[in-house]
């Protein structure tokens, strides 16, 4: 199993768009929600997704005024706005509204795809994280989410990747027991679940799981990541 897809919300009441969406965002791995609405949008933007796709042309709601209300509930997510509307004002409320970037209609999907990396990488930036983070022979893509030792490729299951995507957020730092316990299950567990995980990714990175360099022991408190080359 390998780590949880980037899930991506298209906002759009064209139904050919979103299924050109659809498809194309799912051959290069991104789960799809699809909202034909602003207020179908409302709702999934409660399940947190990745990135937004945002039609400004739609029946309920309008555009600016959604993204205005999406940006009030999530500041961290990027929103790509893709439009028919070629007007320059339009373009520049949408940019001083939070938008990350704008499509104008028709629009190619090798252009729309670069812009979404580029997003979820500028969007990593701000925020202080680097879009490719590297210590020794690991790196971890976090646009992307691929994770490699070397030139090999390591597939993670979606909690193994999540446990790692928050040691790699903290490197260097001890992060305790019982902040990864709650930053990676909802309901208080016991530990031996968060060993049974580390146990499982250093067989997977380490070139010794009993002597492991990357992922690092703190007895009694918790676990830490190599900090950055």
């Amino acid at each position: 199993m390998s780590a949880a897809p980037l899930k991506v919300l298209v906002v759009d009441d064209e139904p050919p768009i979103r299924k050109l969406l659809r498809m194309g965002l799912g051959t290069q791995g991104y789960e799809v929600l699809e909202a034909p609405n602003g207020k179908a949008a409302l709702k999934l933007v409660e399940q947190k997704p990745d990135l937004i796709i945002l039609d400004l042309g739609l029946p309920d709601i309008e555009g600016h005024d959604l993204l205005g209300m999406i940006r009030g509930r999530d500041e961290r997510v990027p929103i790509v706005v893709l439009s028919s509307r070629g007007d320059e004002a339009g373009k520049v409320l949408a940019l001083d509204l939070g938008a990350d970037d704008y499509i104008t209609k028709p629009f190619g999907m090798n252009e729309l795809l670069a812009r979404i990396r580029m997003a979820l990488r500028h969007q990593l930036q701000v925020h202080g994280e680097r879009p490719i983070f590297r210590t020794g022979e690991l790196s971890v893509d976090l646009v992307r989410r691929i994770v490699k030792v070397g030139d090999r490729e390591v597939k993670l299951s979606p909690k193994e990747y999540d446990l790692l995507r928050i040691l790699v957020q903290h490197a260097g730092k001890v992060l305790t027991h019982k902040f990864l316990i709650a930053e990676l299950w909802d309901e208080t567990v016991d530990a031996q679940y968060l060993r049974v995980y580390v146990g499982q990714i250093r067989k997977k990175i380490e070139a010794d799981p009993e002597r492991p360099q990357y992922i690092l022991t703190e007895t009694g408190i918790g676990y830490r990541l190599r900090a950055p080359d």
